[in-house]
């Protein structure tokens, strides 16, 4: 794997005020590596598939490529690279993905085995207010190419929240969908969240370490991951419509999950397109993740 970054200078996130942030807007990175099957096989065992291992590459699954691996020495406290890298030096503790959206080009799909390439650039960082303290959003753009071309463009919001106040405002809730033509319910251990966390290459510790993440962190649990969610939801996608597809594909994470509680997948389709609402509710049946995809015709 080759890697390549512009514009990389130093900063402490002491120093970096929200001015000095918005000079990592345009920053570009490329990234090299060969979407191997062994990857591919671990998390189609991970999914508990019963069905044969595709030449196609699954939606979302490219998530086990165009992996950094930070030195051990570099790691911050709470398992995540230092800050100051690619990505800004936000000085707000908690990091997590908010939403994505993905489009695959018709007629190139990625395949298992190829050599690919990432390239991936700083869109914009904004700050907002929440409920529970400052928030900054940074989202970044990714095109992954083959040989044969562009295959796949990624936009990811990932944002950056306040450290946790005991005490504080719970997480507000929203309306989901609606009836559920086809539904799925699995109970995320702490075994399912140490497998995609390796697979990912994640320290992050709110996933495995349950004292950070209780008393650091303020969670009553270990956190299930967004990205493995959203997974979930697109193999859920892949279970209802097994010979199609997926052009498109959004989510945005609402509330997090904790392991040990049911997590309940939902689907129905679309009203106006030939594809699928989908729906994560936690165990209090509150919406935690909703997305949609939309299959090629």
């Amino acid at each position: 794997m080759t890697t390549s970054d512009e514009h990389l200078m130093p900063t402490s996130p002491a120093d970096a005020s929200l001015e000095n942030l918005q000079e990592w807007v345009g920053r570009t990175a490329t990234v090299e590596d060969v979407l191997q099957g062994s990857s591919a096989q671990r998390l189609f065992a991970m999914l508990d598939r019963e069905d044969e291992l595709p030449v196609v590459l699954p939606p979302l699954w490219h998530w086990l490529y165009f992996l950094s691996a930070p030195p051990t020495a570099s790691i911050d406290a709470d398992g995540h690279p230092r800050r100051g890298g690619f990505l800004p030096p936000v000085p707000l503790p908690r990091r997590m993905w908010a939403a994505g959206s993905l489009q695959w080009k018709i007629g190139n799909p990625l395949r298992i085995g190829e050599t690919v390439r990432r390239d991936s650039r700083i869109l914009s960082l904004t700050q907002k207010s929440g409920s529970s303290g400052d928030l900054i959003f940074v989202t970044v753009e990714h095109e992954i190419h083959n040989a044969r071309g562009i295959a796949l463009t990624e936009h990811q919001d990932i944002v950056y929240r306040a450290a946790a106040r005991l005490g504080g405002p719970s997480a507000r809730s929203f309306t989901h969908p609606g009836s559920a033509a086809w539904q799925r319910a699995i109970v995320p251990d702490e075994v399912l969240l140490f497998r995609y966390s390796a697979l990912t290459f994640n320290a992050h510790r709110i996933h495995y370490d349950r004292p950070y993440a209780t008393t650091i962190e303020g969670y009553p649990a270990l956190v299930v991951q967004g990205p493995l969610i959203a997974t979930l939801l697109a193999d859920l996608a892949r279970r209802v419509a097994p010979g199609a597809a997926i052009r498109k594909f959004q989510f945005k994470a609402v509330r997090p999950c904790f392991n040990g509680r049911p997590l309940r997948l939902h689907a129905c389709p679309a009203p106006d397109s030939p594809g699928l609402i989908l729906w994560a509710l936690d165990s209090d049946d509150h919406l935690a993740m909703q997305a949609n995809c939309e299959f090629q015709t």
